[in-house]
């Protein structure tokens, strides 16, 4: 992979709104599978790619997710 076709990948901005949210990365492929698992403590930013080799995300707890598309949040309010 090229540094062009790195950054042509959509971004997602993960900001956890409390202390224990999780951001994992799930790969593409005829299986899916976990490839990293982050935690974010409340206040942190997360910054991610979608790349050739991650094709979703789950988040875990209260986060504010901006992403090209519009702005949603996860957890429960």
């Amino acid at each position: 992979m090229t540094e062009n076709t790195a950054a042509a990948g959509e971004y997602i901005v993960i900001k956890a709104l409390e202390n224990g949210v999780t951001v994992t990365g799930v790969t593409r492929g005829a299986e899916n599978k976990f490839l990293h698992t982050e935690k974010l403590e409340e206040g942190e930013v997360w910054l991610a790619q979608f790349t050739e080799h991650i094709s979703a995300m789950k988040i875990r707890g209260r986060a504010k997710l901006l992403t090209s598309h519009g702005e949603i949040e996860s957890g429960k309010a």
